[in-house]
């Protein structure tokens, strides 16, 4: 039995074919069927959820009983779920305490918490460590999804070569801490030990020379890695140090601007795909050829909204995105503030998905504000800045750090080859001509003489703010 009733039967590879299939045959019919069965899902969710949740229960007090549109649900986010932890999750053997001090013993990363749960954390990029309890109905739709996505992406000649030679993957993600890639793989790998000769999972603070020398040794045909480390082995793959030859290159948990995937592809000779998710919502969208991201309607809802939580049309730069996951029942997660900010696009894609398409434009955390020259403040988004350091040739990697009201530092990783002082001069006439041009004149720039600074989650974040006070 799962949470409080919920009855879950077969095992896990049994139930992720059961995803693929019904996906595929879901997609095969088109928009309309792809809504029902989001809609179905929402329903049964809720309903859970109100049975099984004292949290969700007096959330949704008054509402009707039989709910197929998500708006009509109130928004919750981070800070109240954890407040109210105990309350929100659906089986009484999973409390916060009992959490957090499963996921304070790294020796216990990958292991079912209460015999069947795994727990991530989130890496606290943003202030705030979020742990989520995620069951096995979560993990099977994440891997049904996967192979229908791998499925999309490959031609057929692909698939079968990637068969044919045992189908090796390695993915390139911080470790050291209960984070769900980590999490979900040291599992895999207790419970299915022959599962080592096709699954490495390589420290992402590793040194490069050693990432680059263990991914020659395995030499897989998939492997994953962040946006901003896949830059870096790029450069090594172009030098030749790096000799893969993968079938499939996924770029997780950072954004990928359609000119740097077009570069990563020429570099690994492969197809360069992104997934687009979190811990709490597993895949919600994948990209495709054109470079935009397809939301994945049937496992899960996304709504761009503004500061008030009313909806954004297409075309038009969210403020945040509201998330539902409707495959996770332990911890449900409904109309819940992500903190992502992203643009729809208004007219069909032209790699003929009907599913919406959109280009995730960075966190709403990550925006930056100065006081104008009059009255006020003037907020810079994360992509004004980004776009104009990435398109500087010869930057592999750079962070751009607000170290006080006024004052920028820029931390840059020049590419082989390219002269520093060069980069470096064109990337402060850009900052200070976009400043410039925003009426903020008065901001300073610096350049750092530090390389940039992963995070805890080993992510490369390119912008960062001051701390809230």
């Amino acid at each position: 039995m799962g949470p409080r009733g919920e009855r879950v039967t077969g095992d896990r590879g049994g139930r992720a074919v059961g995803v693929w299939w019904d996906a595929r045959r879901t997609h095969r019919k088109g928009p309309e069927a792809v809504r029902s069965r989001q809609q179905e899902r929402l329903a049964e969710l809720v309903v859970f959820a109100r049975t099984n949740s004292p949290y969700y229960r007096r959330l949704y007090h008054g509402l009707p009983e039989r709910i197929e549109d998500v708006t009509a649900l109130p928004v919750t986010d981070k800070r109240a779920l954890m407040a109210a932890f105990d309350e929100v999750v659906t089986d009484p053997a999973v409390t916060r305490a009992a959490v957090e001090e499963f996921v304070a013993d790294p020796a216990r990363i990958g292991e079912r918490f209460a015999g069947k749960y795994l727990v991530a954390t989130t890496a606290g990029t943003t202030g705030t460590r979020v742990v989520f309890v995620l069951d096995d109905r979560y993990r099977a739709v994440a891997s049904g999804l996967m192979a229908r996505l791998s499925a999309d992406w490959l031609p057929a000649r692909e698939v079968v070569r990637l068969v044919l030679r045992g189908g090796r993957f390695a993915a390139v993600v911080a470790t050291g801490g209960h984070f769900l890639a980590v999490a979900t793989s040291t599992r895999e790998l207790r419970e299915r030990p022959r599962r080592r000769r096709r699954l490495r999972i390589l420290p992402v603070h590793r040194p490069l020379p050693e990432l680059v020398a263990e991914l020659n040794a395995f030499d897989p045909l998939l492997f994953g890695a962040y946006a901003s480390v896949l830059r870096l082995l790029a450069s090594e793959q172009r030098a030749g140090r790096l000799r893969l030859r993968p079938v499939l290159v996924l770029s997780t948990a950072e954004g990928l601007p359609p000119e740097e995937r077009i570069r990563l592809e020429r570099a690994f000779a492969a197809p360069v795909r992104e997934v687009y998710g979190c811990t709490e919502s597993g895949y919600a969208a994948s990209s495709c050829a054109q470079g935009w991201l397809h939301l994945i309607g049937d496992w899960m809802i996304l709504e761009p909204v503004d500061a008030e939580h009313r909806p954004v049309p297409p075309g038009t730069v969210s403020h945040t995105v509201l998330l539902t996951n409707l495959a996770n029942r332990v911890l449900p997660i409904i109309r819940y503030d992500v903190g992502d900010r992203v643009l729809v696009k208004p007219e069909p894609c032209a790699c003929g998905n009907p599913a919406p398409a959109l280009h995730v434009q960075g966190r709403a955390s990550d925006v930056l504000t100065f006081p104008s020259d009059g009255p006020g403040r003037v907020a810079v988004p994360p992509l004004a800045l980004g776009t104009v350091v990435d398109r500087v040739p010869g930057v592999e990697l750079f962070q751009v750090v607000q170290t006080g009201p006024t004052g920028l530092r820029v931390r840059l990783h020049p590419a082989a080859g390219a002269d520093p002082e060069q980069v470096w001069t064109a990337v402060l006439s850009g900052i200070t001509g976009l400043l410039g041009d925003l009426g903020l004149a008065h901001v300073t720039v610096q350049r750092a003489a530090e390389a940039p600074q992963q995070g805890p989650g080993g992510k490369y974040r390119t912008v960062v703010p001051l701390p809230a006070s």
